[in-house]
């Protein structure tokens, strides 16, 4: 009897599936064309961008057909990874790389309302004196801001969901490229019972398929 209870007790609980998509996944490592990054970094609102990054933590929104795939890495960044009509390598669809600009927190509930229905959603939107147009189209002025629960993986197990209503801003640089901006309005319960919420701004890069070497 006692041998069967200390192997029901000791029996190993079911893998949890981490995101993983490209060969990117916790743990791995990836480079971006150092070269790439180099001839736009003055244009852009980062200052440095490491060719090397590895993946600390790695997040998945299912979108209703859509699958929004994140790595975050330990040089402050994170890739994006977007497919559609699948969640496989060949679905996908876009691949960018951005960095955290700014975290603000939302004290009240009413800058959070302020946020959300007249700010995140503007047709344009200034950091640091450029103008970046947003990206998603509405039929009025405003866009009401995407909601996206983004559950997220990180080294040792930890896992949690943040709601995240988020908007895309983009402007020209030169030769055609752009630079993104990513608006994302964030909200999470806490363990102590209590909802954090914050402004979290990151500018980012699309990348192409030649400039960037995944090691798995």
């Amino acid at each position: 009897m006692f041998a069967k209870l200390i192997k029901r007790i000791s029996k190993p609980g079911p893998t949890v599936q981490t995101p993983s998509i490209m060969g990117l996944r916790l743990g791995a490592s990836f480079e971006v064309d150092p070269l790439a990054i180099k001839l736009m970094l003055d244009e852009l609102t980062i200052e440095s961008c490491s060719p090397t990054q590895i993946i600390k933590a790695a997040g998945v929104i299912d979108l209703d057909g859509t699958w929004v795939y994140r790595f975050y890495t330990d040089d402050d960044a994170w890739l994006q990874v977007v497919a559609e009509g699948g969640n496989r390598d060949e679905h996908v669809v876009d691949v960018k790389l951005f960095h955290f600009y700014d975290t603000r927190d939302i004290a009240s509930e009413q800058a959070w309302n302020q946020l959300l229905e007249r700010e995140i959603g503007q047709s344009s939107y200034t950091l640091e004196n450029k103008s970046y147009r947003r990206v998603w189209t509405a039929a009025g002025d405003y866009h009401n801001p995407v909601h996206m629960a983004e559950k997220t993986y990180e080294e040792g197990g930890d896992h949690s969901t943040t709601d995240q209503f988020t908007m895309l801003f983009e402007r020209e640089l030169s030769d055609a490229r752009t630079e993104s901006l990513f608006l994302s309005a964030e909200e999470k319960l806490e363990e102590g019972g209590y909802l954090s919420r914050c402004l979290v701004l990151s500018t980012g890069i699309t990348l192409t398929p030649s400039q960037l070497t995944i090691h798995g």
